[in-house]
């Protein structure tokens, strides 16, 4: 049981630091910072509630069960963090929000402080490191510790819940998706662990005994619903990052025939090689050198080259886009030939302009790479390649 508790708490504790990938940004928004602050403290509860951990904290404290407060008041301030971070998911005036995010944290702490006195006042010397929460459910005052701590904790989530519940209405997209999966999770947590709690104790109270639904139901529940939660707060932060990368990457290699073509041209130094750099750094990179190629062999672009090759194009039965990117391919690799050849630029070089240079973004590049790949000069374009890397060996 411990190894899947500490498993849950380990994958619940990365997701914050995905959250926290950029520390410098991170720490300037509050609500990241509160989100992360919620995840750290679920996986700590997760981490105290496991059996290892409780036997641990007993036997270097010497006080049997002690764990219990331990893991009690973390649960608390995890409701609590949760409370927070609805105040600042739903803002408003910035008064109002440090008032209640004052009261919300004093209202836990009362509620921890509570719990410790309640321990302390209890008998509690039989060491119970799974079923506590049932064995001593008709002890007194350990009584009244365990249903306020559940009452906290019901609190915070049932608030969770019709927060996004009401939120999920009014945004879309992958937001919506987070906060859905978040209320699944809360949803879990409610009904796997704090339901099965509420009627294992009860039911103790009432002379019967569940005491299986504590021990064995509740504990994978908790962490079911915590890994869950985790997944809706980092999807919408991870997801269109991880897409984009993606894209770029794709991109990188996309243009990779573009950069063969024009690797000889000078361009801006390339910076230093590392190995995280990500994705799309490398395509910025490339994008720029790649500009600044073709801007280096303007000279030698020649608008007749570019003719014959739309106007052959346009008979093959291509459309008039395809027939632009063919006919702009067949100038560029003509240009590169006689460029990598040091042949003298034209006397009355072309004014024309690259489709390439006119679009934004990686999409023009990427079409013109791709009309390179398709034209029929390929050999050409390996040959304008092998030419400038022999010389450059030589």
């Amino acid at each position: 049981m411990s190894v899947v508790v500490y498993v849950a708490a380990l994958v619940f504790g990365l997701s914050c630091v995905v959250l926290l990938r950029r520390p410098a940004t991170a720490v300037r928004n509050p609500t990241v910072l509160s989100t992360c602050a919620t995840i750290l403290l679920g996986a700590l509860v997760l981490v105290c509630a496991a059996p290892l951990t409780l036997a641990t904290v007993n036997d270097l404290t010497g006080v049997p069960n002690f764990g219990a407060p331990l893991t009690y008041g973390m649960l608390s301030a995890y409701s609590c963090s949760l409370v927070v971070l609805l105040i600042l998911w739903r803002g408003g005036p910035g008064d109002r929000v440090r008032r209640l995010v004052l009261g919300t944290i004093a209202a836990y702490a009362l509620l921890v402080a509570a719990l410790v006195v309640l321990f302390v006042l209890a008998d509690a010397d039989t060491e119970r490191l799974s079923d506590l929460d049932t064995y001593y459910a008709n002890t007194p005052y350990l009584r009244e510790m365990i249903l306020l701590y559940l009452a906290g904790h019901t609190a915070a989530t049932l608030a969770m819940c019709v927060m996004c519940l009401k939120w999920g209405r009014e945004v879309t997209g992958l937001l919506r998706t987070g906060l859905r999966l978040i209320m699944v999770g809360v949803l879990l947590d409610t009904i796997g662990f704090q339901a099965t709690k509420y009627t294992a104790v009860v039911a103790r109270l009432t002379g019967h005994d569940l005491d299986f639904l504590s021990t064995y139901v509740a504990p994978p529940m908790a962490s079911l619903g915590a890994l869950t939660c985790s997944a809706g707060f980092v999807l919408p932060r991870l997801l269109p990052s991880a897409v984009a990368h993606w894209r770029g990457l794709g991109d990188y290699r996309r243009l990779a025939p573009l950069a063969a073509l024009l690797r000889f041209v000078p361009t801006a130094p390339k910076p230093a090689a590392s190995w995280w750099r990500s994705p799309r750094e490398r395509l910025q990179w490339r994008e720029v050198s790649i500009h600044d190629a073709l801007l280096a062999l303007a000279p030698y672009f020649d608008d007749r080259v570019r003719v014959t090759a739309r106007d052959a194009a346009l008979r093959a039965g291509s459309d008039p886009h395809r027939a632009r990117l063919a006919a702009e391919a067949a100038m560029l690799t003509d240009a590169a030939r006689r460029a990598a050849a040091r042949e003298e630029p034209l006397d009355s070089p072309s004014t024309y302009r690259l489709r390439a240079t006119e679009v934004s973004g990686t999409g023009g590049l990427v079409e013109l790479a791709q009309a390179m790949e398709r034209s029929p000069a390929g050999a050409v374009r390996d040959g304008t390649v092998r030419a400038a890397h022999g010389r450059d060996q030589g």
